[in-house]
């Protein structure tokens, strides 16, 4: 039976400052870290043995993964990183105070660059302290200077149905070490939801999300491990 987990990256400097992350590759707290170990112990416990693990190519994701994974006893587990992985691009909003933003532009606005599904922020301007054009990371490839979930999961889509979901279909056990909203993508695609279901799905921070799947990748059950912690999920 397919088994993926998917976990998002435990707290960062930046979620501690209220600032739009995005694509810049702030690293975690000592909470953030404290979360990531704490997921591990839950996968520890739960019997989860993992074949593989695919995380993005920020760091707060990547050293979710390690924690997670050593606290679980499974640090030589191979792993895959790509950007497509990324967290959602914020544009214009990458490095601003939310609730400054939100006392500049209103509450309204704000909450629809936040949380419509098909409405980005502002683009980045090229050439600013933001512009990833020139990290390496990114070389060759068209960015984005802004995106929506919507266009998040037009770019996750393809690496899961050209990459997770064979290692899935294959038997394999998984984690993904992500982002909120790169695993949103994944929870959309995966329970089927429509534009506004995925709009009240949260992720919570460092708290695995345990699904078991069928032979054609549909959910069977799914879990939070920490339930103290958990969110609503989409009913199987």
């Amino acid at each position: 039976m397919p088994t993926l987990i998917l976990l998002r990256h435990g707290q960062s400097q930046w979620n501690l400052e209220d600032r739009f992350t995005g694509w810049v590759d702030v690293d975690l707290t000592a909470e953030g870290e404290a979360q990531a170990r704490k997921g591990g112990e839950l996968i520890k416990a739960a019997g989860v043995e993992f074949d593989r693990c695919y995380t993005s190519v920020l760091t707060r994701a990547i050293r979710t993964s390690w924690l997670a994974l050593a606290a679980a006893g499974q640090a030589y587990v191979p792993e895959v990183k790509d950007w497509r992985l990324n967290e959602r691009h914020y544009g214009g909003l990458t490095g601003l105070n939310k609730t400054e933003t939100a006392a500049k532009h209103g509450d309204e606005q704000v909450r629809v660059w936040r949380r419509s599904y098909d409405t980005p922020p502002p683009p980045l301007a090229p050439g600013g302290e933001f512009d990833f054009a020139s990290d390496r990371r990114y070389a060759g490839l068209a960015l984005p200077d802004t995106e929506s979930l919507k266009t998040t999961l037009a770019r996750v889509q393809p690496y899961w149905d050209g990459t997770i979901a064979p290692d899935l279909k294959a038997g394999s056990a998984l984690l993904v070490a992500a982002h909120g909203n790169s695993l949103r993508a994944i929870v959309k695609l995966l329970f089927g939801l429509s534009d506004a279901a995925i709009m009240e799905i949260e992720v919570p921070t460092g708290n695995p999300l345990l699904i078991e799947l069928d032979a054609a990748l549909k959910p069977l059950s799914a879990r939070y491990l920490d339930e103290s912690r958990a969110q609503p999920l989409p009913g199987l």
